[in-house]
């Protein structure tokens, strides 16, 4: 499998420069930071989120954790985990696990940890377990518009 369809056109269309990352096969986003040769902390990855029916993704480094708890202070609501059935329809152009996070490729909020927020350089996930795609920073901030943001991870 190569970049997702619906990434690539998000991309293209955006008219951003990016570059395509391979690396071998990898099971974990610290894993394709790790095979890629880039800092996990610039290597954004995406977890779907549900939120009373509505469907969001929290983009943060592959080098942290999500805590719901520090999510839900952020936002002032509730939200909780996606299943992989709704995974599934979301992204089915994506390999299980390799959901590239930039939820506006289709359509969804993306809330942005503010850690992820200040890197210079940014790789997501290309929909597979063997690419990654290579953003400035500030061509993946501009991506996500006036993205939600708040400190809701922690270190691994």
């Amino acid at each position: 499998m190569a970049i997702a369809e619906t990434l690539k056109a998000f991309l293209d269309g955006h008219g951003v420069d990016y570059q395509v990352v391979t690396h071998a096969h990898t099971p974990s986003a610290n894993r394709s930071a790790e095979a890629a040769h880039v800092p996990g902390d610039s290597l954004a990855k995406a977890v779907v989120l549900e939120n009373g029916g509505q469907l969001l993704l929290a983009a943060l480094p592959a080098t942290r954790r999500l805590k719901l708890g520090r999510l839900h202070q952020a936002l002032g609501e509730h939200v909780g985990l996606a299943t992989e059935a709704e995974m599934g329809r979301l992204f089915p152009d994506c390999e299980r696990g390799a959901v590239p996070a930039l939820g506006a490729a289709y359509g969804m909020e993306t809330l942005l940890d503010d850690s992820l927020a200040a890197q210079d350089d940014v790789y997501i996930e290309g929909g597979d377990h063997e690419s990654l795609i290579h953003l400035s920073g500030e061509s993946f901030r501009t991506l996500l518009g006036q993205a939600r943001h708040g400190d809701f991870s922690t270190h691994v």
